[in-house]
């Protein structure tokens, strides 16, 4: 009976309606997202806690509503892959710590930099998630493909710690944009541009906003191809992603704190992609089931986690 439920809802999780009925709901909660980072103050632990709370229990509820109603495979592979994305969207916060050190963006406009990069790459993972899609579809070799792409990013982040040293100000694209905009010298508020004697000028913010975009353009060219080790379904993917962001900007402000005493990870993330990568290399010949994936996700994080909280990596002296 559950497979009979699950075949149907293979048929019709790909109706219009329910994509138009899930973009409007999160232009909806963009919306409201930007009136709340819209305000100039910082945003306190508490309010941010409450944020991520109701980001994954929104998440989460969303997933149960795909169960119940277009069967129990669909559901599983909605969360394996939000729990997968949300692990590696982890790594994006580290980048933003470094991202307002190297360009000294005050706490209170922090929100407003997270926020547009947050929406930004909403649309850049949207396209590239339909364009991956559309390969594995057409290609289905490719598969292997992202899978040794995951494995190789996993051993570069176990091995490579000149990445973690990169300053997002090196950016090449930042760089260019320097060079061909006019440039305040300073943060003129929460104004991405500002407009003096006629001319309008760019501001530091914009270059934070630059670098934001063509990091989380690098994680998505990683983290991306991962969620197909768990689900080709066009939607399901799209879902999965886009509610794996949603939360970031609230989730910044709950553990930018703790980021740097979590010591192990890194090896726990590298752990995740090279399983993921492993599964899709070897997808001729096996093949796990959803509810595994998951577990073994959720069991890899939580065990990373758990280490991390009992030998935290000691913190730096004269940090906050």
């Amino acid at each position: 009976m559950i497979l009979a439920f699950a075949d149907t809802g293979a048929r019709n999780i790909h109706s219009p309606g329910l994509w138009i009925a899930f973009l409007l709901g999160v232009f909806l909660l963009l919306a409201i997202d930007l009136k709340i980072s819209s305000r100039d103050t910082s945003a306190t632990f508490k309010e941010a806690l409450g944020w991520s709370i109701f980001w994954i229990v929104l998440s989460v509820g969303f997933g149960f509503f795909v169960w119940f109603n277009y069967g129990g495979e669909q559901g599983l592979e909605f969360f394996a892959g939000y729990l997968l994305e949300k692990s590696l969207s982890v790594d994006n916060l580290f980048v933003f710590v470094l991202l307002f050190k190297s360009f000294a963006i005050p706490p209170r406009y922090q929100h407003r930099v997270l926020f547009w990069g947050v929406l930004g790459a909403i649309v850049l993972r949207g396209t590239l998630i339909f364009a991956g899609v559309a390969l594995v579809h057409r290609f289905h070799w490719i598969i292997a493909v992202f899978g040794a792409i995951l494995v190789y990013t996993a051993w570069k982040i176990l091995f490579h710690h000149d990445v973690e040293d990169a300053q997002p100000s090196d950016n090449a694209v930042v760089r260019w944009v320097s060079r061909t905009l006019r440039m305040t010298t300073s943060i003129e508020g929460p104004h991405f541009f500002v407009l003096r004697d006629g001319v309008r000028l760019a501001t530091p913010l914009l270059l934070a906003l630059v670098a934001a975009e063509t990091t989380d353009l690098i994680f998505a060219l990683d983290s991306i191809p991962a969620v197909f080790a768990v689900t080709d379904d066009s939607f399901l993917v799209f879902s999965s992603n886009i509610c794996a962001l949603l939360g970031l900007r609230a989730l910044y402000f709950v553990v930018r704190g703790a980021l740097a005493r979590l010591r192990y990870l890194k090896p726990g993330l590298a752990g995740i992609l090279t399983f993921v990568g492993l599964k899709m290399l070897l997808y001729r010949w096996i093949q796990l089931p959803t509810g595994t994936s998951l577990l073994i996700i959720a069991g890899i994080l939580g065990i990373t986690l758990f280490v991390s909280w009992l030998r935290p990596a000691p913190q730096p002296e004269g940090d906050v």
